[in-house]
């Protein structure tokens, strides 16, 4: 019996060693397991007499007392080592201030796209839109641009591969033919045509980027047709348009001649700041003319007893002037850091 001290202390130091409840399982085996030393000790008690059974049982079953609770103590202090390793990895930081949900906002080219839809039902325009994937027809012939027009030349277009009569819409005045066409279907037959009065906000597409560009952008176009309908009220709607969009009446705005083959005739539109930071300065803003009688035959109107006038808005740039946003590329780059300030 000389060696159960040996073993209790072996015993004790594996259980130490032991780094997982695996390793820990694995040397009660070597000790406490049905083949383990102890246990063998205890088989050799069979052996002898009642006598001596007694007076060497005692301290073998001592030692296995000190094997278990050494194991044990591991035991815990393994679970102890475990929990406190679970609760480092998940703890929270509760100085730290709450996150909390910030809200988003409104970008701004749709909040001017939203100004501009609201100041132009006030006087009674309709809100219209059209497809994005556009027919050459409808995109360029229907609006007095056939085929080798020269004036195709100023749109770099997105043809869609193995289809050339399809392409992205370059322009929102195909939306301007298809609302005529429908708008002179519903009303076939009456006495006098309703008279026309649509913008039409949306998505264009040309091959053009820098610092002034993007391969997309919007376009706000506008249509009123019906009699006798000038080019006096054209002026006077863009007009009050403008100084409504900007909130001043310190804006002059001048029409310039120009060419545009869906228009007769044609014009850029100017303004001039009064005051603030572009005070002194002419921008052109727009571009505007007397509808082509041609791009009302094409729209099913008759040229001989309709007229009407047209316009087309960049709302891009109408942001920036309004926001004192230097770089359209601003607007599509999708940067926090400036989009929050119209939050």
């Amino acid at each position: 019996m000389e060696n159960l001290d040996q073993i209790v202390a072996r015993a004790q130091a594996e259980f130490l060693a032991a780094a997982d409840a695996a390793q820990l399982e694995q040397a009660k085996a070597r000790y406490l397991g049905k083949s383990g030393c102890i246990s063998e000790l205890f088989k050799a008690l069979g052996k002898l007499s009642a006598e001596d059974k007694k007076s060497a049982g005692a301290p073998i079953n001592q030692a296995k007392q000190t094997v278990e609770a050494a194991l044990e103590a591991r035991r815990e202090a393994l679970k102890a080592a475990q929990l406190e390793a679970q609760l480092a990895a998940e703890a929270l930081d509760v100085t730290l201030p709450g996150r909390g949900n910030p809200q988003g906002g409104l970008h701004p080219v749709t909040r001017t796209l939203e100004r501009i839809e609201a100041l132009f039902r006030s006087i009674g325009f309709d809100v219209a839109d059209g497809p994005e994937i556009e027919t050459d027809w409808h995109n360029f012939t229907a609006l007095n641009t056939p085929e080798k027009h020269p004036a195709r030349s100023m749109h770099d277009t997105f043809y869609i591969e193995n289809a050339p009569e399809v392409l992205l819409r370059t322009h929102t005045s195909p939306v301007q033919i298809r609302y005529m066409q429908a708008h002179v279907e519903r009303h076939r037959g009456a006495a006098v045509m309703p008279p026309i009065r649509i913008i039409a906000p949306g998505r264009v597409y040309r091959v053009d980027s820098d610092a002034t560009h993007s391969p997309m952008f919007h376009q706000v176009e506008g249509l009123w047709v019906g009699e006798g309908v000038s080019f006096a009220d054209l002026k006077g709607v863009v007009a009050d348009f403008l100084r409504s969009f900007f909130e001043t009446d310190e804006l002059s705005v001048r029409f310039r001649p120009s060419f545009f083959p869906f228009t007769e005739p044609s014009a850029e539109i100017d303004v001039g700041f009064i005051s603030g930071a572009l005070k002194g300065r002419w921008l052109e803003i727009a571009g505007c003319g007397m509808v082509h009688p041609n791009v009302l035959r094409h729209g099913g109107v008759d040229p001989e007893r309709y007229t009407g006038f047209a316009f087309g808005f960049g709302p891009d740039r109408l942001a920036m002037l309004r926001y004192g946003v230097n770089d359209l590329r601003l607007f599509f780059e999708g940067d926090l850091r400036f989009l929050s300030q119209f939050r």
